[in-house]
């Protein structure tokens, strides 16, 4: 394995020498380090060659933030000459080119520099430099911030600014962040920051930045959140005013309530400080108060006609007011209020499908009732059947003149004046009446059926 690493080592130089072209034989993971005061930090570096193949010459140096530049050290991969101002605050020990800083305090930033030159033992004497800069920052960690606000009582909309300030004891490099109700605050016509956003201007305060305020610090190596949330009350209003009943039909602006019935009215709108409530009523291009509160109660069988209502909502401290009006219309509803009415379309479908199963069903009955028992044959058997088989009821003799269509003869029969006239149909009955003395017409001769049956056809 390692020859084969040394062959592939072997050939990026190759190509590096013949192509001279400047390659990277080390790196360093990070070009900015954060540390923090009071704490050590390491400025690592990864090579990438073998060291018995190399002689390294090489130096760490330092500028400060004012441009001072101080070597640290130098170093070869056998020893290394540190700087006696700095030998107790640095560490470095060759072969390993890593830069340890013990106990970072503000002095300590700025620019730290690796060069280097390395030279390749079997390459002829052929040397590469490496220049490498670090950036270091010390920080002292945020503490916990503290939020104030300005004014520190509750504000009206519109007319009033609000300022809030967020401060740590310590921390260096505060960045700050605003959230209201645990939501990030951004930007907005009405939200002004400072630069390190450590102060936010509201103006002018509405009513939806009423809430819970913190603020956050945080610095490249720490950050802290207020502990304590801060309330800001913000009075506004009256907004969004209505009138509303659970009795009665609505529509729109009217409402609609039966003879006799109480009726009961709320006035609601949102608002802070809570909104004071006048009731009018409005007749004839006339005003007059009712009561004051946000009910009303109305008892219908005093009004004689449709009347307009209002309700007037008034915030004693915004000095805003809003008013909303109705027309209060007496009709009987019977059981048609909006309840009943939204149960019966409710049930409609229903009803609706069981009368069209019954009519499905009943037509189903009547054709097979009309295929298996035929009804008009049924009624010609019981038309064509003999008269001795028919139950008939009483007639007098003229019901039907096609039956006794024929040719009579008189016959005197002593008795009683009483007569009676029978029809051909009646002589079936001549033995009941044995002991009757009276005048009957005898039939003689029938016309034949069938003549006159067309006829009468």
């Amino acid at each position: 394995m390692e020859a084969m690493g040394g062959m592939v080592l072997h050939i990026c130089l190759l190509l590096v020498l013949l192509t001279d072209v400047s390659a990277r034989f080390i790196h360093v993971p990070s070009s900015i380090r954060h540390g923090i005061e009071g704490k050590s930090l390491r400025l690592p570096v990864e090579i990438y060659f073998r060291l018995d193949e190399v002689d390294i010459q090489g130096s760490w140096s330092h500028t400060t933030t004012s441009g001072n530049r101080t070597i640290l050290v130098t170093f070869t991969k056998e020893s290394s000459i540190p700087n006696m101002m700095y030998r107790n605050r640095i560490f470095f020990k060759e072969p390993n080119m890593s830069l340890l800083i013990r106990i970072l305090n503000q002095r300590d930033e700025g620019d730290y520099h690796l060069n280097l030159n390395i030279e390749f033992l079997n390459k002829s004497g052929r040397v590469f430099i490496e220049e490498h800069t670090v950036r270091v920052t010390v920080d002292v960690p945020v503490s916990t911030p503290v939020i104030e606000k300005s004014p520190s009582y509750a504000v009206v909309e519109d007319k009033a600014n609000v300022t809030w300030t967020c401060s740590v004891e310590r921390g260096t490099r505060v960045v700050f962040q605003w959230y209201r109700d645990n939501v990030l605050l951004g930007v907005s016509d009405r939200y002004h920051f400072s630069k390190d956003k450590s102060t936010l201007l509201i103006s002018p305060v509405k009513k939806e930045d009423k809430g819970s305020y913190r603020c956050v610090a945080s610095n490249p190596v720490s950050q802290e959140r207020c502990r304590k949330a801060s309330e800001l009350t913000v009075y506004y209003g009256p907004y969004n005013l209505e009138v509303n009943s659970d009795q009665g039909l609505r529509t729109g602006e009217v409402f609609t309530i039966n003879p006799g019935e109480v009726v009961f009215f709320e006035c609601q709108a949102e608002s802070n400080p809570p909104n004071s409530y006048v009731w009018l009523s409005k007749r004839r291009n006339t005003t007059r108060v009712i009561t004051e509160g946000p009910h009303l109660e109305v008892v219908s069988y005093k009004l004689a006609q449709a009347e307009e209502y209002l309700c007037r909502a008034f915030n004693n401290v915004t000095q805003k007011q809003d008013e909303t009006q109705f027309t209060l219309v007496v009709a009987s509803l019977g059981t048609g209020k909006e309840k009943h009415t939204q149960d019966n379309n409710a049930v409609s479908p229903l009803a609706v499908i069981t009368l069209c199963s019954l009519f499905i069903i009943g037509s189903m009955l009547l054709v097979f009732f009309r295929k298996a028992c035929h009804p008009k044959r049924v009624l010609m058997r019981i038309y064509n059947r003999p008269i001795s088989d028919q139950k008939r009821p009483h007639r007098s003799g003229h019901e039907d003149a096609s039956e006794d269509f024929g040719i009579y003869e008189f016959v005197s029969m002593p008795g009683k004046i009483e007569s009676a006239q029978a029809s051909c149909r009646s002589l079936a009955r001549l033995e009941s009446l044995q002991d009757m003395h009276t005048t009957i017409y005898d039939v003689i001769r029938h016309v034949p059926e069938t003549p006159g049956q067309n006829f009468l056809k």
